[in-house]
């Protein structure tokens, strides 16, 4: 259990993340404009279709729409104001074009569509959120997976949960479940919500001795919910209302995860029946590790970068050429 914790510790530790990042600062962006179209040809190394597809979800653009006089150009970011995660991420791709193309951005938690297209971490899911264009933003913290070598039947018949209960309707969950038998729930915050419900806060490792894992959307999305896919564990929420880089708008209800009803009416029913049903939990645990799966390959998220940008650049008629298949 040891090494366990140490891997997990290893992949949340920013230092290595922040190096890299610092050192890219030496190089000359000259050199990764130069690089950019041998970037693009790689995409006949990969699943052309599935990553056409990808970039198409993330930036939904079809006709041009200008760019704000407000927007900034690349030679304008201050990478290393806060927040620095955000700024390093976007710097990784943004690099690879000319200094003159401008972006509208929004950092941080963002739960609304702007009127003008805008790259953003999150979004609300939904068929009109065309002018809120995803990146993979503050990934170090987000994109964490995990190597879970317990079986789904060796672990507790119970619901974990922990976390911030600011929220009402997190509270409304702790107030509806907390002393009830088939959860283990804890608040970590000691400000806000109920001092009745704080616990010490569990790390990853020891979440995963439970079959079922609490992933409530908290500001936008659930931040837990990609490591809780990657492992033989399942995740129990309701639908999403936001979405990032993970694409949680095309996760289905029962197949990735245990959907709940918004008002929680119906999660004693629903691990009852996963209890008694292990076959039905072991799919979906294979589903939600099909869906991580995708976002494994490096040389590939960095391809699918590139192409949203280039596509966020042509359609705000800042550039002429455009990859055909977008």
């Amino acid at each position: 259990m040891g090494f366990r914790n140490l891997y997990i510790d290893v992949k949340k530790n920013k230092i290595p993340y922040y190096v890299v990042n610092i050192l890219r600062q030496a190089v000359p962006v000259s050199l990764y404009q130069k690089a950019l179209n041998r970037k693009l040809k790689s995409i006949k190394k990969h699943d052309e279709a599935a990553v056409i597809d990808r970039v198409n979800y993330y930036n939904k653009l079809q006709t041009i729409s200008p760019i704000n006089d407000d927007a900034f150009a690349i030679k304008e970011l201050k990478v290393f104001n806060s927040p620095k995660a955000y700024n390093f991420d976007l710097f990784e791709y943004w690099r690879y074009f000319s200094h003159h193309l401008k972006l509208n951005f929004l950092l941080g938690d963002i739960t609304h569509v702007e009127t003008k297209p805008t790259i953003q971490k999150s979004r609300p899911v939904g068929d009109d959120n065309q002018n809120a264009i995803l990146l993979k933003l503050d990934k170090k913290r987000h994109f964490l997976f995990v190597k879970d070598t317990k079986i789904f039947a060796a672990k507790k018949n119970l619901l974990i949960g922990r976390g911030v209960m600011s929220q009402p309707h997190r509270i409304r969950f702790m107030e509806m479940y907390f002393d009830n038998p088939l959860c283990d729930l804890g608040q970590v915050n000691k400000r806000g919500g109920n001092p009745d419900w704080i616990k010490p806060k569990i790390n990853i490792i020891d979440h995963l001795d439970y079959k079922f894992i609490l992933s409530l959307e908290g500001n936008d999305v659930a931040t837990n919910l990609k490591w809780i896919m990657s492992s033989n564990s399942i995740a129990v929420m309701p639908k999403p209302k936001y979405e990032t880089w993970f694409m949680e708008g095309r996760l289905m209800a029962d197949y990735h995860y245990i959907q709940i009803k918004d008002d929680f009416s119906d999660l004693e029913a629903k691990l009852h029946y996963y209890i008694a049903n292990p076959d039905k939990a072991l799919v979906i645990i294979k589903n939600a590790n099909a869906h991580v799966w995708q976002f494994m390959n490096k040389s590939q998220e960095d391809l699918i970068s590139l192409l949203v940008l280039q596509k966020f650049f042509y359609y705000t008629g800042q550039t002429q050429s455009i990859s055909t298949q977008l």
